[in-house]
This record gives C-alpha cells, sequence and structure tokens, in this order.
C-alpha cells in the first residue's frame, strides 16, 4: 500500500487541535466575579472572606507583581442543562479557570487556590488544572479564588538581569488578565477519547517508521478521526473510543521494561519566588493531591520535606488534617526524611545530621512513618560522606536524578551500590527518564527503557510524575495516562506505587549490583559554590554557633542546673536548615530570598549569642578573671577541650621588619616574606625549614577572572573562565603594624570599581598566617579568586567534607579529572607530598580548584585557587554587590590532622570570657585523631547527654568518650539516638570505649543520674 503516514499524523494534529479543545465542554457560561486586591502581602482565609468585594466583568486586569487578588464566583446551573432533572449522562459540572495564563507551564505564573465559603480548601488552580469542581448535589454554588500574581521570573531562561525578583523593583502594573470564570458541562466521554489519543500519539511517535505495532495504532487513530464527526464530537466520541480499544487493549510483552510511576510535585522551598509564595504553593498542590485521591484511589504521591508538611500544619490545619488521612491510606507518602531537600556539598556534617534527625522526627511524631528513602533529585551533586550520614539515620535507599545533567561524562548506572568515604554503602537509583516532573509521555517512556542501563541484569526503573519545581504535582490527565499504560503492547509497563514498594523491588531483582565509590560530583552548578557569599558565611557562622550554643548550654545543665534551651535551639536549627535548601545555599534564588535570608540569619545569631552568653555566666559566674572558652576538639590556649579556663600566655619572639625586597613577618613557628605587592614571596615553617612557595612565584595572588558562563548565570562556573584573567597588582598602600601579640601587614588595592584591603596577620606562637580580606565588590560577571602554588609533588589533594575529607587528583588524565575543575571542600584544603604538606584553612569559602604545572620541565609542583566572589546577574542582579570580609589561614609544614585543627580553630574563634572560675569539660575523647561534632542534651528532653565524634584523619582509631558527671552506663546510638545495637570494645558507668574504623562517626548518649 502506499506510504501515507506523514498525511494521517498530518490529520491527527489537526484533529487534535482544532475539534478536541472545543468540544470538551457541552455547554458554558458565565459566572458572577467580584474581586478584593489585598494591600499588601497575602492574608488568612479568614480575613480574605470578611473582606469587602467589588463586581468586575471578565475579562479585567488585575495583579501586580507579587500581589494577591481575592475573587468571589457566584452562579447557577441552567435548567436547560438538565434532562429529566439530571444532567446527561456522561457529564458533570465543574468551572473552567483562566486567570490569564501564557502558555501551559504550572508554577511560573499566576495561580489560584479555591476555598469554600467555610474556609475548607478545594483545589489548587493553574495551568494543566484550570478548573474547580462544581458540588454534584448543588444548583446554586458559591466559592473564592486566591489568585496569586506571580510573575514569570525565568522568562526564556535567557539569564539576562530581571527586576522582577525583589519587590522594590518589579514593579506595579497588572500582569494579568482574567479571561475565563465559566460554568462549564464537562464531556467525560470526549475527555476519555483525548486521554486515549494522547497516550497512543506519544507511544506511536517513538515506535519503528518499519514496525508492524505503529502502523497498527497509526491505523487505528485514522479510524477513529474518520468516525467522529467534527459537528458532533459528543454524539460520535464513544464510537472514536471503540476504533481505539483494540490499539489499547493490546497488552504489553513479557519483557517489556517496568516503570514504578510515583506522584510528585517537586516543590523548591524558595528560588524565583520567596519564602513565603512557597507555603502557598504548598497548599494548592497538596490540596490539589488529596482531591485526586478521592477520585482515584489508585493515587500515590511522594512528599519529600518536613518543613513543607511543617508550614502546612501550621498555616492550614484542615489540609494537614486530611493530608493525615491519606498517609493513613498509604496515599499520601512522606519521603525523604529530611527537613528540606538540601544542598549537599556544602552543609555540615552535623547539618546534614540534623537535616535527617529534624525530618524524620517530625514524620514519626506526626504521621508515625520512618522514611527509609532519602529523595533529593535536584541537588547539585552529592558529597561522599553521605551514605554513612544517612545509614546512620537509618535510610536504606537513596534517589537523584541530578547527575543526568553532566556536561562532560554519563554515569554508568541507574541502580548501584554507592560506597561513602567510611565504607558505608547504599543501595541508589538514578531514575532513567532523567526527569523528576514527567507527566508520563511515550518520549518520556521510551527515554526511561533506552537509558536504562542495567538491562539483562535489571528491569525497573522508578518515574516521579507530576508538575514541579514550582508545584503543581500531578493531574487527572497524567492518572489517566497510567491507568493506559498500565500494560500497553510497545511501551514499559507502569505502575504506580510508593518508593518504597519501588526499592525492595530493585534491590530484590538486582542481587549484585556495582558499586561506585566517592563523590557523586555534578558537572554543572560550580558556581553555586560561591554565589551570594554573604548567605554562605552566615550559614557557616550559624552552624558553629549552634554547636557552641549545645556544648555550653548542655554543661550549664550538667554542671550549674540551668534550663536547657530546647525550643530556642530547635527553632535556630530549623531556620539553618531551611536555609541549606538547594536553591538558597547556592546562592541561586532571586533578592528577595537572599535578603530574608541574611535577615534570619542576623536574628539567628543574636539569639545563639545570648544563649552562649547566658550559659557561660551559669557556669563561670560573676567575676573578672579573663577565661576562654574552648569549644574545640584540641586545647586552645592551654585550655582543655570542651572546657572554660584560664589561658596561658603565647610565648617566642615576634617580628615584622621591612627589607629592600618588601617586608618579613617571622615568630618562633613560621617565616613569612613579602614584596612590595603585597604578594608572599618565601613562607617557611622553622621546624622544616623548607619553603613552601615555588621559586619565582609568589602566594596571596588575587586573580580577576572573566565570569560568563554559557547558562545558569548565577549557578554555573565554566572552564573558559580561566583562560581570561589578570593578578590584580595594583597596590595602593602596604604598611607594617605591631601589637602586643600579633604583627600585621596591609595592603590597599583598587581594582576596577572595587577595592580590597588584605591584612596579613601573624600571631605570637602560631603556626599559621592569616588573611583578612575586606572587599568592596562592585563589578558584573566577574569571578576572584586568590592563589596559592605550594612547592609539592602532588597528583592528588585532600578537601574536608562533612565528617572527614575526600582526595581529587591535580592532573587530568580522563574526563572525569578535568570535569572537576571547581570543588567543593569545607573547612581546608591540603596539598602535600610524603613528609610534607601545606593546609589552607577557610571560614566561608567553598569554592575551589587544585591545579599542577611544570616548572623549569623537570618537575611539577601545585596551585591552590580559593573562589572569594562572584558577580552573577540572574536571577539576582545585585549578587553579592557591597562589603564582604572573608578570612583564610595558610600553614605551612601541615599535615592532616594540623589541617583539620586550622580549620576548627578559624571557624570556632577563641573566645573570651569574663567569669570567676574555669569550667571542667563535661566529656573527655581519648584519641587526638576524633573530633567531637556535638555535645547536647537528648532530643526526647529526658536530660541524658548525647555526643557525636568521628575519625577525621582517614585512620583507624580507639577512642575512649569519657562523662565528668554521675552518669550511667553510655549506649551507641544512632542520629536518632535510638539504640544501634552495634559493639563497643568496653563500656562502663560514664565511659565507653569504641573501635573505629576511617572516617567513622558514632553517637553515643550517655545518662544522667
Amino acid at each position: 500500500m502506499h506510504d501515507d503516514r506523514q498525511l494521517t499524523e498530518g490529520r491527527l494534529t489537526r484533529f487534535i487541535d482544532d475539534v478536541l479543545p472545543g468540544a470538551l465542554y457541552r455547554r458554558r457560561k458565565p459566572l458572577q466575579v467580584q474581586a478584593w486586591h489585598v494591600p499588601g502581602e497575602p492574608v488568612p482565609v479568614s480575613k480574605a472572606l470578611a473582606a469587602e468585594y467589588r463586581a468586575v466583568e471578565v475579562p479585567f486586569p488585575w495583579g501586580a507583581p507579587w500581589s494577591t487578588s481575592w475573587f468571589r464566583v457566584r452562579g447557577s446551573v441552567p435548567p436547560e442543562w438538565f434532562e429529566d432533572g439530571r444532567l446527561p449522562a456522561g457529564t458533570r459540572l465543574e468551572v473552567a479557570v483562566d486567570l490569564g495564563f501564557y502558555g501551559d507551564r504550572p508554577g511560573f505564573q499566576a495561580e489560584g487556590l479555591a476555598f469554600l465559603p467555610d474556609g475548607s480548601l478545594v483545589k489548587g488552580i493553574a495551568p494543566r488544572s484550570a478548573y474547580v469542581p462544581w458540588p454534584e448535589d448543588r444548583r446554586d454554588h458559591e466559592f473564592f479564588i486566591e489568585a496569586a500574581a506571580n510573575p514569570d521570573v525565568a522568562g526564556e531562561y535567557t539569564f539576562r538581569p530581571t527586576p522582577l525578583g525583589d519587590r522594590e523593583t518589579a514593579g506595579a502594573e497588572p500582569l494579568y488578565t482574567v479571561r475565563q470564570i465559566d460554568l462549564g458541562l464537562l464531556d467525560t466521554t470526549v475527555w476519555e477519547l483525548a486521554q486515549d489519543i494522547w497516550t497512543l500519539r506519544g507511544l506511536m511517535a517513538e515506535l519503528p517508521v518499519e514496525g508492524s505495532r505503529r502502523w497498527q495504532i497509526l491505523r487505528a487513530l485514522e479510524r477513529m478521526i474518520d468516525v467522529v464527526d467534527p459537528d458532533d464530537v459528543a454524539g460520535t466520541a464513544a464510537r472514536g473510543r471503540e476504533e481505539l480499544a483494540g490499539a489499547l487493549s493490546s497488552p504489553a510483552v513479557a519483557s517489556a521494561h517496568r516503570v514504578v510511576a510515583v506522584g510528585h510535585a517537586h516543590i523548591d522551598t524558595a528560588w524565583l519566588w520567596p519564602l513565603r509564595e512557597t507555603i502557598r504553593k504548598c497548599a494548592r498542590t497538596f490540596a490539589s493531591a488529596v482531591a485526586l485521591m478521592d477520585e482515584y484511589p489508585e493515587y500515590r504521591f511522594a512528599c519529600s520535606s518536613a518543613q513543607q508538611l511543617f508550614w502546612i500544619k501550621r498555616d492550614y490545619p484542615d489540609l494537614f488534617q486530611r493530608i493525615r488521612e491519606k498517609v493513613a491510606t498509604g496515599q499520601f507518602i512522606p519521603v525523604g526524611g529530611m527537613w528540606v531537600e538540601p544542598d549537599m556539598n556544602m552543609p555540615g556534617g552535623e547539618s546534614m545530621a540534623r537535616q535527617l534527625v529534624l525530618g524524620k522526627r517530625f514524620f514519626l511524631e506526626e504521621f508515625g512513618v520512618d522514611s527509609q528513602e532519602a529523595w533529593v533529585p535536584d541537588t547539585f551533586g552529592y558529597s561522599a560522606a553521605i551514605p554513612q550520614i544517612l545509614r546512620e539515620a537509618g535510610m536504606r535507599w537513596f534517589m537523584t536524578q541530578k547527575i543526568s545533567w553532566n556536561q562532560t561524562n554519563e554515569m554508568p548506572h541507574t541502580s548501584f551500590l554507592w560506597e561513602g568515604i567510611d565504607g558505608s554503602q547504599v543501595f541508589t537509583h538514578f531514575p532513567s527518564a532523567d526527569t523528576y516532573i514527567s507527566e508520563l509521555s511515550g518520549a518520556e517512556l521510551a527515554h526511561a527503557e533506552r537509558n536504562f542501563k542495567e538491562k539483562g541484569t535489571a528491569g525497573s526503573s522508578l518515574v516521579p510524575f507530576g508538575w514541579g519545581d514550582g508545584g503543581g504535582g500531578p493531574t487527572r490527565e497524567m492518572l489517566a495516562a497510567a491507568s493506559r499504560l498500565r500494560s500497553l503492547d510497545g511501551s514499559p509497563t507502569v505502575e504506580i506505587d510508593s518508593p518504597e514498594a519501588f526499592f525492595e523491588r530493585a534491590e530484590a531483582e538486582y542481587g549484585e549490583p556495582p558499586v561506585w565509590v566517592g563523590e557523586l560530583y555534578l558537572e554543572l552548578h560550580r558556581g553555586s559554590l560561591t554565589s551570594q557569599h554573604r548567605t554562605k558565611q552566615g550559614n557557616r557562622r550559624n552552624e558553629n554557633l549552634l554547636l557552641e550554643a549545645e556544648l555550653w548550654a548542655a554543661t550549664a545543665a550538667v554542671r550549674a542546673g540551668a534550663s536547657y534551651p530546647y525550643r530556642e535551639i530547635e527553632a535556630a536549627w530549623q531556620t539553618v536548615l531551611l536555609h541549606q535548601f538547594h536553591d538558597i545555599l547556592p546562592g541561586t534564588s532571586i533578592a528577595w530570598v537572599h535578603q530574608e535570608v541574611e535577615e534570619a540569619n542576623a536574628d539567628v545569631e543574636r539569639t545563639l549569642e545570648r544563649i552562649i552568653a547566658a550559659a557561660l555566666a551559669a557556669l563561670s559566674g560573676p567575676g573578672e578573671r579573663e577565661l576562654v572558652a574552648n569549644a574545640r576538639s584540641f586545647p586552645d590556649a592551654g585550655v582543655l577541650p570542651l572546657g572554660v579556663g584560664e589561658p596561658a600566655p603565647a610565648g617566642g619572639e615576634l617580628d615584622v621588619r621591612e627589607t629592600e625586597a618588601g617586608f618579613v613577618l617571622s615568630n618562633s613557628q613560621i617565616v613569612v616574606g613579602v614584596d612590595q605587592l603585597g604578594h608572599i614571596t618565601s613562607l617557611r615553617d622553622t621546624t622544616s625549614g623548607r619553603e613552601a612557595i615555588p621559586a619565582g612565584e609568589s602566594g596571596n595572588v588575587l586573580m580577576l577572572h572573566r565570569d560568563t558562563p554559557n547558562l545558569w548565570d548565577a549557578w554555573d562556573v565554566d572552564v573558559h573562565y580561566r583562560r581570561a584573567a589578570r593578578p590584580i597588582d595594583g597596590i595602593e598602600s602596604i604598611a607594617a603594624g605591631r601589637e602586643p601579640d600579633a604583627v600585621t601587614l596591609t595592603i590597599r588595592r583598587r581594582f576596577g570599581t572595587s577595592s580590597i584591603s588584605q591584612v596579613l596577620r601573624l600571631e605570637r606562637g602560631a603556626g599559621s598566617l592569616a588573611i583578612e580580606n575586606t572587599i568592596d565588590w562592585k563589578e558584573k560577571h566577574k569571578l576572584l579568586k586568590l592563589v596559592f602554588p605550594i612547592d609539592v609533588h602532588a597528583d592528588r589533594f585532600a578537601a574536608e567534607t562533612q565528617f572527614g575529607h575526600v582526595f581529587r587528583p591535580t592532573h587530568v588524565n580522563t574526563s572525569w579529572d578535568a570535569a572537576r575543575f571547581e570543588v567543593s571542600a569545607h573547612r581546608w584544603i591540603h596539598v602535600a607530598e610524603p613528609g610534607y604538606g601545606v593546609a589552607i584553612a577557610n571560614e566561608s569559602t567553598y569554592g575551589h580548584d587544585v591545579t599542577r604545572h611544570t616548572v623549569d620541565g623537570r618537575r611539577t609542583v601545585v596551585a591552590v585557587g580559593l573562589s572569594l566572589l562572584r558577580s552573577p546577574e540572574f536571577p539576582d542582579p545585585g549578587a553579592d554587590q557591597g562589603e564582604h570580609v572573608i578570612r583564610f589561614a595558610v600553614r605551612p609544614g601541615a599535615g592532616i590532622r594540623d589541617a583539620v585543627r586550622e580549620g576548627t580553630a578559624l571557624n570556632l574563634p577563641q573566645r573570651r570570657v569574663r567569669g570567676e572560675h574555669p569550667v571542667a569539660p563535661v566529656i573527655s575523647v581519648s584519641h587526638p585523631g576524633v573530633s567531637v561534632s556535638s555535645v547536647k542534651l537528648a532530643e526526647d528532653g529526658g536530660g541524658d547527654v548525647v555526643v557525636r565524634v568521628y575519625e577525621s584523619e582517614g585512620a583507624r582509631a580507639e577512642v575512649t568518650v569519657t562523662a565528668d558527671f554521675d552518669a550511667g552506663t553510655p549506649r551507641l546510638v544512632d542520629l536518632l539516638e535510638r539504640d544501634s545495637g552495634r559493639e563497643t570494645v568496653a563500656i562502663g558507668p560514664g565511659r565507653i570505649t569504641l573501635s573505629l574504623g576511617p572516617f567513622q562517626l558514632a553517637t553515643v548518649r550517655i545518662p544522667r543520674l
């Protein structure tokens, strides 16, 4: 026969575009609409219901950016719509709403939420779900719509500056025009026909033209078009469905790929909208989800953020109760077990632990659910410490799909065991559909099967479906597609089920999965390690203050009987954890978000400083003796770890002198040479006498790079930044200074429209040089780095991560190595060859690069670059503009232990207080390589002391943790402080000895008697 495929497919396209849409509603009737435009920020529904509304005529403009309007909608069903007192068979009533939508992507434009007059929620309103059900038993009806005029900040993703991300610059003109609020008589037969066509057409497009199945579907669709009369679609739609029934009933082959579909709405907790809008996005999405669950009992919806459900409990208690009921039926599924879906590179180890502690505890207390799967589909890479942290929280599985965004290398596995720095393993799955916002289309399912890496050994993949990022979730159309795809010839099978059911199946069918060792590095979004420095600095500062607040509050409770501020500390943790969301801490949100975060960080800092001051006052008493409160795991100025005592005076020589070449700063530990440009030309420790700076090179060099990524302005640093750079050599002044226990060198520079004042500070007896940079940053699309060449021959370097460190190559032997041109480090970087190394510590920097180059054609040295500031213009045109203070410390002749201590000291600066007497530590740890992560009182409020420790050097350690108070027998617990069942070396009252493996984490609960 003749090949008429393209002709028939074109005919089908026109039928879908021109015939079906107008036939979905048999009848329409405009409803009465009244409006109230909220002055200022959104209001509770109780206030909106009592407001004064004014009549409006559709169409009407509304909605300045970020404003809210409420619409009261009233009307009656026309009598002529009924036949013998009933609606025609195959129809139902609903209200079609068009708030002025453009395009069909939900979550990035106007959104609505329907309420009944009693204040109860109905469902969200957005493109793809632009309807409100009309009660079957009501002729007359009234409801309200809360309409949010959220601007489309992203636009066409050109990444050009936009004023829309800040209330002060977003403008006041209406963005939208309400075009329709009509009562409609939906023809359910036509709607079902549309779903049949959508599924079959999508499948057909993925099948080979040479295959019989494609032609079978094409001919069925052709017959459908023949029998459906465009002038009487309602009367002929059933015949059209009959023509498609055979194609839809042909079952999948036995070897078909198996998809477990899980309803999902990845709601970014903040991004191109503020936190307050996320709360409403959650209400819209979750209200729609539970409404669909009433209609589709098979529907399963996974929600991954305890913070979002916390907001719903607080602000929408009736909806929260409905969610609780759906959790009990197994339809609404809390997953992930974390407070938010955080960035997983930058939060500290204790923060990652608390993400799980607070998240899992909320799910357990509110729903009785103990989540087993980590669920972070959109985070920008995953540190090698994560497997251990997950296992310590009782997690079994891990899911993400973001690694599919890699620019260079493709991950070789779909399902595998992921092994962390301590050897812990967690079963991991990357959905092979490469999306977390699937609509269960033919293209997505075909890609899931083609892209599945474990063919022949396993056959199941997970597909999260539902509109996301800006919320929305699954639609009734997606659920219709799932039912048609349950077993359909040519397609993977689709079964809606829970994440737990998927993971149990995937583990069972894959007896010996491959193992991936180390970090899951995302070859993209490397700039997120540096963007919005104030947000990152506030996070780091408050992480450290929280650990101090817990330590001193717990010590005060034990030593002085002081009340432990559980609620204030938990509230501070909640705020810090919220701000670690993967579009907040990375610096990729609008200006509004980062402004609020900086204000909140300042509030948290004030609260924690007050808690610390009160605890130390209760401990040391009134007095004028100068004391040091040492929160570190090692002595400070002679004061015991975790205790309060009188500092021993620093000893040894100290000098700064000017020479012909520049300046020399020296003490008993190190000697630093600085030239007239303020660059470090010599750095030696007095113990080894070895020079750390390669001959003819200089350290402390500021490099200004052109920073114009191809895409994703705030997110990305592209490798070509290296090829457009210049050193900042210009100098306004350089001057030496002396203090009683320190010498300094102050260097002032100007570049572009910016300026920097650097203070090199060498303290008496210190083994490191401190560098404080005060920068007035006014650049655009620039990256500022501080570079140190180090004279060591090293093919790898160490970078701190949560509860340990990772080694990464300095070379670019493979494409995997080359792709890691900007990497994350927490408090320190260490470069070394056997017998000698140099540590560089930071107090708020995460982005680093470490490279190697050849000297004299014979030997190699390395260069460490620390990323200080960026200046992207999207989504925040003013990102990082203004003054910053950024601190580093450089220690020559350093081992890993020295690096750990330098990083700790810089982040927990010496705290001097006045009081009457010293305070002995309540906890001591016997091994110098074992760090204390936290000392606190137990989460359950019972008063027990909980200590978390980890091996920090990558070696085995036998360590004894001893309580210096009247204590019972300690026991090992997990992160949630439940008995772990793990063995100990020895145990007794107030004392426990552990054998820790490299980087092993352990939590000890010590009863107070």
